[in-house]
């Protein structure tokens, strides 16, 4: 994510002092509003990257979660399966199977139900997480496309290059209000 910040960041520092001189010149005032624009989309990419890292973070977390839920379900399930176990071969040696062990298998399949759900709730928060991510991270990657259009459009005064760039930050910001949903 640096590396997108930084390469923003450069293409918005060059547009900008590119636009103060052709501005110092009395030159061409449009410039002025692409500078304007440029910011505010380098601050909605800073914002989307800022989300996405975030979103990424909360799906790798609930992943985790969800992935320490399935050990703690399976670790239930072989107690269980060791208890129904010596419970057999006590049978087989002719005793009689303990009691006790019955009940703490019932125990353990009831406490299975409830881990193996709240595994299933972690997996699909993370899924969740991980969606938005993918959608911020788009935003960032087409508000990038604009600065950088924005500022091919100082160099090379072009007003339609400027307007396209307005175009790819209004398909960003449509991924960055998905992303806030």
């Amino acid at each position: 994510m640096d590396e997108i910040e930084n390469f923003s960041e450069k293409i918005h520092e060059q547009s900008n002092e590119h636009a103060h001189h052709m501005l110092s010149e009395g030159k061409e005032k449009w410039v002025l509003y692409v500078a304007l624009t440029t910011a505010v989309f380098a601050v909605l990419a800073a914002i989307a990257g800022l989300m996405a890292g975030a979103h990424a973070d909360e799906a790798m977390l609930t992943q985790m979660k969800a992935s320490d839920q399935w050990a703690f379900y399976q670790a239930k399930g072989i107690k269980s399966e060791m208890l129904v176990t010596s419970n057999k071969i006590l049978v087989a040696m002719g005793k009689q199977p303990l009691a006790e062990d019955a009940a703490k298998v019932a125990e353990n399949k009831t406490e299975q139900a409830k881990i193996k759900k709240e595994a299933e709730d972690f997996q699909k928060e993370s899924v969740v997480h991980s969606d938005k991510h993918a959608v911020l991270a788009k935003c960032v990657t087409l508000f990038q496309v604009a600065i950088a259009i924005g500022a091919i459009s100082i160099i090379t005064k072009r007003k339609a290059l400027w307007l396209g760039s307005i175009g790819f930050a209004a398909v960003g910001a449509v991924f960055f209000v998905m992303g806030l949903l």
